[in-house]
């Protein structure tokens, strides 16, 4: 697999995995309701980035896909969307 990123950045990204050479995440909120005020919060990120992520939801569980496409790999935009979302969940978590 081809990161443009260092190993030890993945390696911060809290309950982040590599997996299908994409970052990967299961976030699980308090409902489905929730959920999607999630998604609706990451996208408002993810639009003003130009970086979308693949994702989908199943009642109260968001499940996450980090690549660039353009690259072929995990970049540095990765990393930063990544961090964000895990920023909107841990601000909803509290």
């Amino acid at each position: 697999m081809t990161i443009l990123i260092d190993q030890q950045v993945l390696k911060r990204l809290q309950d982040w995995t590599v997996i299908n050479e994409k970052l990967h995440r299961i976030f699980i909120l308090e409902d489905f309701v929730q959920a999607l005020e999630f998604m609706n919060q990451v996208a408002i990120v993810a639009e003003k980035m130009q970086h979308h992520p693949e994702w989908s939801n199943v009642y109260k569980t968001v499940t996450v896909d980090l690549t660039t496409h353009s690259e072929g790999c995990i970049t540095q935009l990765d990393v930063e969307l990544a961090t964000k979302m895990n920023d909107i969940f841990n601000q909803m978590s509290k």
